[in-house]
């Protein structure tokens, strides 16, 4: 029985030497063997031999010979399993004094090794198949490969799975028409790249690669980006989005809670408007969405502060004149209610109001007062310099502007008196 994991080996008495260990793991198989006879025992007539006691064996990629612990039974002290849905944990021997730390393993390969350790250490019989104690080739350590890359179909593996520790994985010019599942089991996934394939839809289990920081889907034929994907795991962990070259008209409202966002490309799309509320993301710093159908910018845009942006080729309208009245006297209990639910910041969700409610909540407009409305307002157009949100910024058009509309809300009169001047 073996398994494949970064393992540390740390002396307990390194402390007491005034010495610290190194503090991180190599990649390691561990195989769980049956110690060889030193003679050939001569078992009674009629009885079967006792059964060999198991062993230990830790070999790594420079040590293919690895590092036998001869005696297991009664022999571990404690194990540490408080994190091994995580790929993580600790066996630590009596003797000698070592603590064996196991991690980025596969967690149900993990259970089963170590429920195997336990039957060894109580002595009992393991139900598995011992593995020889011979020295580790190097071919059983491709799995631990975390780079791979693929960019024909014959190359793409079909009847062979992907190496578990992939923390890299491209696979462009396939023809891939949809997300492989053996891809979503690569839970140590860093970077996934699937551009230049025929790509229609994501599934929402994208969102359960729970490191996954970098997804490149440029040159796919998407049509959306799902609310799913927007409210998983991937609001923790994707820094760069590259949906260039789709076939996307809308971002859903729920987009920007990608708050660790820090490029974004959304060249060569149909988009129409940007998110409402995409000034919530507040890490962006490259933002590319160029040749788009833009044509505003909404409110909260002007919260960005980006490094590089770039808008090229949309067809921004001009600012109209006179502004867009829709205020409602007196207010509806609908718009009251939820401007105090928004303005104080109340939790809310389906599983409280109603799921439409909640709908009008999260595409509330933003008063330039940094109050809310929803269907009460002042809607007005004015142009905005790109250099007040960006350092960098390519020209709007042909002309050298730098300019774009940007529509502001207001939620009272009064505010949009105070901000007349803004306006003009």
């Amino acid at each position: 029985m073996r398994l494949h994991c970064e393992a540390e080996v740390v002396s307990r008495h390194l402390p007491a030497l005034g010495l610290r260990n190194r503090g991180k793991g190599v990649r390691a198989l561990l195989s769980l063997c049956q110690q060889a006879p030193r003679s050939p025992p001569r078992p009674p007539a009629g009885r079967a031999g006792a059964p060999r006691p198991a062993c230990l064996l830790v070999a790594t990629l420079k040590d293919k010979r690895g590092t036998r612990y001869e005696q297991l039974k009664g022999n571990i002290e404690q194990f540490f399993t408080k994190f091994v849905d995580e790929g993580k944990a600790t066996v630590r021997l009596k003797e000698p004094a070592v603590d064996i730390c196991l991690s980025k393993a596969n967690s149900s390969s993990l259970k089963s090794f170590l429920s195997a350790l336990r039957l060894a250490h109580r002595g009992c019989d393991v139900e598995t198949q011992f593995s020889p104690l011979t020295p580790v080739k190097t071919s059983e350590f491709e799995n631990f490969k975390t780079k791979m890359v693929i960019t024909s179909k014959k190359h793409y593996p079909l009847s062979k799975n992907f190496p578990y520790y992939l923390e890299h994985l491209q696979t462009s010019y396939c023809g891939l028409v949809r997300v492989d599942m053996r891809m979503l089991c690569l839970k140590n996934l860093k970077k996934l790249d699937l551009s230049h394939n025929h790509i229609k839809k994501l599934p929402a289990t994208v969102g359960d690669l729970i490191h996954l920081q970098e997804l490149n889907l440029n040159d796919n034929h998407l049509e959306s980006f799902s609310v799913a994907l927007c409210q998983s795991t991937l609001q923790k962990s994707l820094r760069s989005l590259d949906l260039s070259k789709n076939k996307i008209k809308a971002l859903p409202v729920q987009f920007c809670q990608l708050r660790e966002l820090t490029d974004l490309k959304l060249d060569d799309n149909e988009l129409l408007q940007f998110p409402m509320k995409i000034g919530q993301l507040i890490n962006l710093r490259f933002l590319s969405a160029a040749r788009n159908k833009l044509s505003f910018l909404p409110s909260e845009f002007k919260n960005l502060s980006l490094e590089y942006l770039d808008l090229f080729g949309n067809s921004f309208e001009q600012p109209k004149a006179l502004p867009v009245i829709m205020l409602q006297t007196p207010l509806t209990l609908l718009e009251s209610s939820a401007r105090t639910i928004l303005h104080n910041r109340i939790p809310y969700g389906s599983h409280i109001i109603p799921f439409h409610l909640c709908q009008d909540l999260d595409t509330a407009k933003t008063c330039v007062c940094g109050g809310f409305c929803l269907n009460s307002f002042i809607q007005g157009m004015t142009t905005m310099n790109l250099h007040s949100v960006a350092h960098t910024v390519v020209l709007v058009d042909n002309m050298g502007g730098t300019e774009a509309p940007i529509i502001s809300y207001f939620c009272s009169l009064s505010c949009y008196a105070n901000s007349c001047e803004m306006l003009r």
